[in-house]
């Protein structure tokens, strides 16, 4: 199979923590903004899709809602072998949405045991931005460390914790807020208000 090389190429991982809801709002974002979206689902992400999200069926047009399906390309999280697993496949970076604590703490131990984790694991290897959007909390003082020491090997920490200045009024107020600043840190103009004036 050959890929367009005149689109951004982003890599998005979702793992098994709740949030879901984010992941399927960048992928959104990104497709119809031109961007050739690859995502890998870890199994109890395909899980919390189906379950915070409806989605019976896992396809690129479910994953790009009012985005352009064309540019999401789907594998199976168990995939190892999956274009995205090798450093040699180029693209812009890659977003884990939502990260879990497990995805985190893998990656942070050198463990890929999905397609997730090695995806990530190569992005980092070849020197290109890897973003965790992490939203569990409370943090354990292990969940710490391995932010740690993800951020001193090169990744970007991005928990899920929307602000409130914009004065948001419902949900997908504040599920575009932190979607806007992912495409934000993954360089991908946007004009969702998460702009602070002063």
């Amino acid at each position: 199979m050959t890929w367009m090389n005149s689109a951004k190429r982003i890599v998005v991982g979702i793992s098994g923590a709740s949030g879901a809801e984010y992941a399927v709002r960048v992928i959104e974002l990104l497709s119809q903004r031109g961007v050739e979206v690859h995502v890998a689902v870890s199994d109890l992400g395909r899980r919390l899709l189906a379950e915070e999200c409806g989605m019976t069926t896992l396809d690129a047009d479910s994953l790009a809602r009012a985005g352009d399906s064309a540019m999401v390309h789907l594998y199976s999280g168990r995939d190892m072998g999956a274009i995205i697993a090798s450093g040699s496949f180029s693209h812009d970076g890659m977003i884990i949405i939502p990260c879990s604590s497990n995805t985190l703490g893998a990656l942070a131990s050198g463990i890929t045991m999905s397609l997730v984790q090695r995806a990530a694991a190569v992005t980092l290897k070849e020197g290109r931005p890897l973003i965790l959007a992490h939203r569990e909390s409370p943090l354990s003082q292990i969940d710490i460390s391995n932010m740690d020491r993800m951020a001193r090997a090169g990744a970007t920490i991005a928990p899920l914790s929307p602000g409130f200045y914009m004065n948001p009024t419902s949900v997908d107020d504040l599920i575009d807020f932190m979607a806007g600043r992912m495409l934000d840190l993954l360089g991908v103009e946007h004009e969702l208000p998460v702009r602070w004036d002063g």
